[in-house]
């Protein structure tokens, strides 16, 4: 794939937001340039999905070195609910082991801190960044489709509002890599759980042989219904399956492979 938002050596996926303010910095990582092997070739950072661990270490040291400051990077275990951690100092302050137990089956991260990398990762399911520009707070949220049923980017946002003060007109958000309506292709179960959560079914839903739901749409309406502008919500438009020699794909390659890994933090 040739895309003009590629980093030169291809090992990340630049946003806008990064341009428009000097002191965030978001991405997406892509397959290129790091130490995994197979279908987890290369630019694996997930330790949860059976890559060898040396790899896996050596490719989060790497991107760590890509960062235009040092800085930690957060990563939790995600299990497709709607858990959100707040990273404040209390967390920081903990221990590894601590802080691994309290990124067990988180889904979403937020904070005020400066200098920490909120991640989620992804391989075909919807990474979703946010960044509110008055109260200087972020967020990194995984938005599979269980986890956009249950409005996990609408839930984010109400704990930033609760903890920051955070309101729609201050928010500018990133909807990352994943699969594309075309591709995502489901049973009618799956369209009757978005249908009885009282999503807008002409607007996210199209029927094929079977129905195509859109993740992306459905994850920006939830941004609209919060109130951030429109003009202030960056849709990538990539779609991991079928660009599955860039971005991992779980459904192209199964799901012993890669994550993509999405992220922001304030310089």
């Amino acid at each position: 794939m040739m895309d003009n938002r590629l980093t030169e050596d291809r090992r990340m996926l630049k946003y806008g937001l990064t341009e428009l303010y000097s002191n965030i910095f978001c991405f997406s990582t892509t397959r290129h340039g790091g130490y995994s092997q197979g279908s987890y070739a290369s630019f694996n950072c997930n330790g949860y999905c059976g890559d060898m661990p040396e790899a896996v270490l050596k490719n989060r040291e790497l991107l760590s070195s890509l960062l235009p400051v040092r800085g930690e990077l957060v990563i939790p275990h995600q299990v497709h609910q709607t858990e959100i951690r707040i990273v404040d100092d209390v967390f920081l302050q903990k221990g590894k082991p601590d802080r691994k137990v309290l990124l067990e089956g988180v889904d979403a991260l937020v904070t005020n801190v400066p200098k920490v990398c909120l991640c989620v990762s992804t391989a075909d399911c919807i990474p979703v960044l946010c960044y509110d520009v008055r109260h200087r707070a972020i967020a990194a949220i995984h938005a599979g489709w269980r986890g956009t049923v249950a409005r996990i980017v609408c839930k984010t946002l109400s704990v930033m509002k609760k903890v920051y003060g955070t309101r729609g007109e201050d928010i500018y958000a990133c909807i990352g890599p994943g699969i594309s309506q075309d591709a995502f292709e489901v049973g009618d179960e799956v369209y009757d759980i978005f249908d009885k959560a009282g999503f807008d079914m002409p607007r996210i839903a199209v029927r094929k042989e079977k129905w195509h739901i859109d993740l992306w749409e459905t994850n920006r309406m939830q941004l609209l219904e919060f109130g951030v502008n429109t003009s202030r919500i960056e849709v990538s438009g990539i779609c991991t399956w079928k660009n599955k020699d860039d971005f991992f794909s779980a459904r192209r390659l199964g799901i012993a492979s890669g994550r993509i890994l999405s992220g922001i933090m304030m310089c």
